[in-house]
């Protein structure tokens, strides 16, 4: 819940995904809900979930709902588009998230990850330990994995994900974007 809102993601998924306006969007690890609100605001169909219980509580809105990525409350084939914004190296059960994320993506819908470019894992996880933690020994804890573009794709590919686009940025601090598409 300590997460900030960055408006450069917004402009990021407007670049790399074509989202139309009747398309249903589901948002993974949605913390506050900045970006899901955002989007709403705009008019699209959206909806955010976290795993932290207090998730709805603290975003103020009523689109966004306490629930784990590796146990999605959805029927399959239920969303058109699927936003992660660091969010996936959080995850411990990564393959478990990766392949719910895919069974309610649509065929032929769209999934972009924005994760972190750590070249050693927790690096820039270090203040967050601290301010959850005390400590800044358990920023390991707190990003559970360490990814890039070919380890993602490696995990995506057996869920029927193709990668269509990658990017890295420089930005307030090193990322990666991979861009997926259900393909069967």
């Amino acid at each position: 819940m300590i997460n900030r809102w960055d408006p450069s993601h917004l402009g990021r998924i407007d670049r790399l995904a074509s989202i139309d306006d009747d398309a249903r969007v589901l948002e993974v690890g949605c913390g506050q809900g900045h970006l899901t609100k955002a989007l709403a605001n705009r008019g699209l169909d959206i909806l955010g979930v976290d795993a932290n219980p207090r998730a709805a509580e603290v975003a103020g809105t009523d689109l966004v709902s306490h629930m784990r990525a590796e146990a999605l409350e959805f029927d399959d084939e239920t969303f058109d588009v699927i936003l992660s914004v660091h969010a996936i190296e959080h995850i411990p059960a990564l393959e478990e998230a990766l392949a719910e994320m895919a069974r309610v993506l649509k065929p032929g819908g769209t999934a972009v990850h924005i994760y972190p470019a750590e070249p050693i894992k927790g690096l820039y996880a270090i203040p967050t330990s601290i301010i959850l933690h005390g400590t800044p020994f358990k920023a390991r804890e707190v990003h559970c994995h360490k990814l890039w573009p070919s380890k993602l794709r490696g995990l995506m590919e057996p869920l029927g994900m193709t990668q269509t686009a990658t990017e890295f940025s420089l930005l307030m601090s090193p990322q990666f974007a991979s861009v997926f598409e259900k393909t069967g």
